[in-house]
């Protein structure tokens, strides 16, 4: 089965609620893609937890049934921007809004990810 894409959602740090805007911004994005595209999605919201005290946000997104095509993660991006002035009020109403059409919240994933020392900055000073 393909794994999809998986977008960073990047977050400022000083949130009130950041996993609430990172459910709300994820579930929001894939439903609007699924909706631009007239097709349906899969996806998945997560909370990555790394090294100690620091954490990031991913959306996976995949068809059921295909490989999903290039042009997805322009879409999607498009989406994203246009998401990312609203304040966590206006988000928790389109949230809602888009509820009542039909979406289905998918709730948020906590995973944790081990450092990578291989892919770390330090190596590069080697050489």
């Amino acid at each position: 089965m393909h794994r999809g894409i998986e977008v960073g959602i990047h977050l400022r740090d000083g949130l009130r609620d950041e996993n609430f805007i990172a459910i709300a911004l994820g579930n929001l994005a894939a439903y609007n893609l699924q909706s631009v595209r007239r097709e349906a999605l899969e996806w998945q919201i997560l909370r990555v937890e790394g090294s100690p005290g620091q954490h990031h946000f991913r959306l996976v997104i995949r068809h059921p049934e295909r490989v999903l095509d290039i042009g997805l993660a322009h879409d999607l991006s498009k989406i994203l921007d246009s998401l990312s002035d609203e304040t966590q009020e206006e988000l928790a109403r389109r949230l809602s809004v888009a509820e009542k059409k039909g979406l289905k919240r998918v709730p948020l994933r906590h995973i944790h990810e081990a450092v990578d020392y291989w892919r770390d900055d330090f190596w590069n000073w080697f050489g």
